[in-house]
């Protein structure tokens, strides 16, 4: 038998021992998951909640909350292809009512739930590993029946699971309780999210945030038909950032609801209020008194002199082109946009240059003008960019599509989508465009951004909603000044003419 031979005859071998081998591989993950699925849920009690809890396949390695009908909390908590769900099952009543009257259980409350979670984790970990490794056996044997295959099968579910064990323990992040996804009723977003300024300045640890989130859940399901008052945080102020409603109607309906539901103190429109700008459209903005609060409005492309002159005649706007006010204990800066460009064979960015330019040029007068501000709002994100290092916070929109950025002088921006769903140019595309809006809470002293809500509602009006909490690491870093000699803000970036 020559070498050629010999070589085809080892292919072969290694071939099919590849193959039984990747055969008896997936084998064993089907039967392990299996197992983990039919055998390894448990019921724990946790303070005055009675929850279960799972694992389940999960690329992006998460924890989700379910608390139904109220809606559901996802916590980024660590990197690995399981995730762990909690079901609400019920309230312990006697539990739930010692939470509500006595002060005392109160205090006990964090220990006693970081005590009682972890035991229910460590069943959790012990049951599923179990049930696992007697799944991949036994799928094992009834594939091959032959003892060798189903050890092997067995030895490699116990691999996979102890990775899968060290992947989440060296991924884990505890922290990641301050910041959740919700989704769910809008009415029932601030009592399960919880009070971002509370979660900032008063909770230290883990333990304690999962405490607020007990207490809520156990409030809310005690009053069963009423929600619970949301408790306005005094050392916070509650703004409401909107942009691009275009003319909708959803815009209204989403506003008052978080108004009112987060308790807002301002709201601030970031423009293109209107689609033509034309006096018809004038009526729309009567509206803004309504909301109870003061609306501050800066002018977008979209919106005209005449539409900001609308605004200013509502008793709680405040108009702000090229002009500073304080505003619910803020100190708010405005900037109306240059260019009216309704028409579409207008190019809107044909010209990011002269945009830039403007805004640095106003961004130097704001700081040799102006007392210091807070909060600086444009419409159009390329001269919100021009005033990094002149304020703590720059808000725009104009773009229909929500972003932030911490820009290197220590400014954060953040850009909204349209709280309108772009008006009707939510049927341009295939996906309606999402109703997007932001509720941001600043410190009532230092006036600086402690946390953030991205509210985004599905478009064409949907009734659920999707709210991700995002926490400020660094509220009091040092604001870097931009440059300090740049031409004066003469001329106007491309467009026509307001009307």
């Amino acid at each position: 038998m020559d070498f050629t031979d010999w070589t085809q005859r080892l292919r072969r071998f290694a071939t099919g021992r590849a193959s039984r081998a990747v055969a008896v591989l997936l084998v064993a993950v089907g039967g392990a998951w299996l197992g983990i699925m039919l055998g390894g849920p448990v019921r724990a009690a946790v303070g005055p909640v009675e929850i279960g809890m799972s694992a389940e396949p999960s690329w992006a390695g998460e924890t989700v909350v379910d608390a139904h009908p109220l809606g559901t909390l996802l916590f980024d908590t660590h990197n690995a292809p399981v995730g762990l769900r909690i079901t609400l099952e019920n309230i312990n009543p006697a539990r739930a009512g010692a939470l509500l009257e006595d002060p005392r259980f109160s205090d006990q409350l964090p220990a006693l739930l970081e005590k009682e979670l972890s035991e229910g984790v460590r069943t959790l970990i012990l049951r599923a590993a179990l049930c696992g490794l007697a799944g991949a056996l036994i799928a094992s044997l009834i594939v091959f029946h032959r003892p060798g295959p189903a050890l092997a099968g067995l030895l490699s579910a116990a691999v996979l699971m102890t990775g899968t064990g060290a992947a989440i323990a060296l991924t884990f992040r505890p922290d990641s309780v301050v910041e959740p996804k919700y989704t769910g009723l809008l009415a029932g977003a601030p009592s399960l999210v919880g009070d971002a300024e509370s979660i900032v300045t008063k909770f230290e640890s883990y333990r304690v945030q999962l405490a607020k989130l007990v207490n809520n859940v156990s409030q809310l399901y005690d009053t069963v038909s009423a929600l619970p008052v949301y408790d306005s945080d005094p050392a916070s102020i509650r703004v409401l950032h909107v942009s691009d409603i275009h003319l909708s109607p959803i815009a209204w309906n989403l506003m008052h609801s978080v108004t009112a539901q987060f308790k807002i103190d301002a709201i601030v429109d970031t423009g293109d209020l209107t689609d033509h700008g034309t006096g018809p459209e004038d009526k729309f903005v009567e509206e803004i008194d309504s909301f109870g609060v003061p609306y501050v409005f800066v002018r977008g492309n979209h919106d005209s002199k005449a539409t900001q002159r609308a605004v200013a005649r509502q008793k709680r706007a405040v108009v702000l082109d090229d002009s500073a006010e304080t505003v619910a204990g803020l100190r708010i800066y405005g900037l109306g946009d240059p260019r009216f460009t309704p028409d579409k064979s207008v190019a809107v960015d044909s010209d990011p240059e002269s945009l830039a330019a403007l805004g640095r040029a106003h961004a130097t007068r704001l700081g040799q003008a102006f007392k210091p501000v807070d909060l600086v709002a444009v419409h159009d994100p390329t001269i919100a960019r021009a005033f990094s290092g002149a304020t703590p916070m720059i808000l725009a929109g104009h773009s229909h599509e929500r972003s932030t950025e911490l820009l290197p002088s220590g400014s954060r921006l953040l850009v909204q989508g349209s709280t309108g769903g772009a008006g009707l140019r939510a049927l341009e595309h295939d996906e309606p465009t999402p109703v997007a809006a932001s509720v941001l809470y600043f410190d009532r002293k230092t006036h600086r951004l402690q946390a953030w809500d991205d509210i985004t509602l599905g478009g064409l009006g949907e009734q659920s909603v999707q709210i991700e909490r995002h926490v400020e690491t660094e509220p009091g870093r040092t604001i870097s000044p931009g440059p300090t000699s740049v031409p004066s803000p003469t001329g106007s970036a491309s467009g026509t003419t307001s009307p």
